[in-house]
């Protein structure tokens, strides 16, 4: 009768194995992680770009654009739920449902927050540039980029303030549901406000602004006809203003964003496009396509 010999791996074959696998692991998931982060990219685009249909949609039968992309986020006011705050994907707002019919083009694909919550934001850091030296449109019509078209009072009026609501909140889920004059946005709706690492706390975050109609000294005052024309609240915004921008793809250094093509901006003439990170982050509105 034969008797065959069963053998196992030896201990030096099997840390080879071990050893060959640990090696195509570290090879493939970066490009895995490559691959989700293009696709999420995609996606994400497509959404901006549905977005700025709605919002063109929106400006057709109101005249105006609207003052936040999703709204600001309420609370029930009777019923069984009142006091409670009604969660984003069942909010009746500017662009969804009725323009928007899913609410996961709102919600950025690294966005993963629950509907129910809500945050106050800050405004976005403001281009640090001395007034004068870094004009980037005709502001006087003179025929000539030059100095007496970056005043300073069509800069950005804020940076790292808290974001005031355009209408005072009468009954704000940001404040125990008492009145408020700051907004209060649903964290879920990333194209109205971000969650970013604090500049100035690299280990914190902070929630940014990435959508409104005015963001000038004079644009936030009432206007001037020397003002940045690239605003919303404007009657015939140029297609160079900026809508708003996705930052869920930044890599940073501390607190501030890398100078890595990850940030998408979306135009109000033209598809959202990739830009630089770390100039998105120095210049908000100001970035130009």
């Amino acid at each position: 009768m034969n008797k065959r010999l069963s053998r196992g791996f030896t201990m030096i074959e099997l840390l080879t194995v071990i050893a060959i696998i640990a090696i195509l692991s570290a090879i493939l998931l970066p490009v895995l992680a490559r691959a989700k982060d293009s696709a999420y990219r995609s996606s994400d685009i497509q959404d901006m770009n549905e977005i700025r249909s709605a919002l063109q949609l929106y400006k057709v039968d109101n005249d105006v654009y609207p003052p936040a992309i999703l709204g600001y986020a309420s609370i029930y006011m009777t019923g069984p739920n009142i006091g409670q705050v009604i969660p984003a994907n069942a909010y009746n707002g500017h662009l969804y449902s009725k323009r928007l019919p899913s609410f996961e083009t709102l919600r950025p694909a690294y966005n993963r927050e629950p509907f129910n919550i809500v945050v106050k934001a800050v405004w976005p850091k403001a281009d640090n540039r001395a007034p004068g030296t870094a004009p980037i449109l005709d502001l006087d019509g003179d025929g000539d980029i030059d100095a007496n078209d970056d005043p300073s009072d069509a800069r950005q009026a804020f940076d790292g303030t808290v974001v005031l609501a355009e209408t005072p909140l009468a009954a704000s889920p940001c404040n125990g549901g008492a009145p408020d004059t700051d907004a209060c946005f649903y964290k879920v709706s990333g194209y109205d406000v971000a969650a970013v690492r604090d500049p100035a706390n690299p280990g914190g975050m902070r929630n940014e602004l990435r959508y409104a109609r005015f963001w000038t000294v004079w644009g936030t005052g009432g206007g001037n006809a020397m003002d940045d024309p690239r605003q919303l609240g404007y009657d015939d915004p140029p297609e160079s203003t900026v809508v708003t921008w996705n930052s869920f793809f930044r890599e940073y250094d501390g607190g501030i964003p890398r100078r890595i093509r990850k940030e998408l901006v979306l135009f109000l003439g033209g598809a959202a496009r990739t830009f630089d990170s770390r100039d998105v982050h120095e210049r908000s509105w100001r970035v130009m396509p």
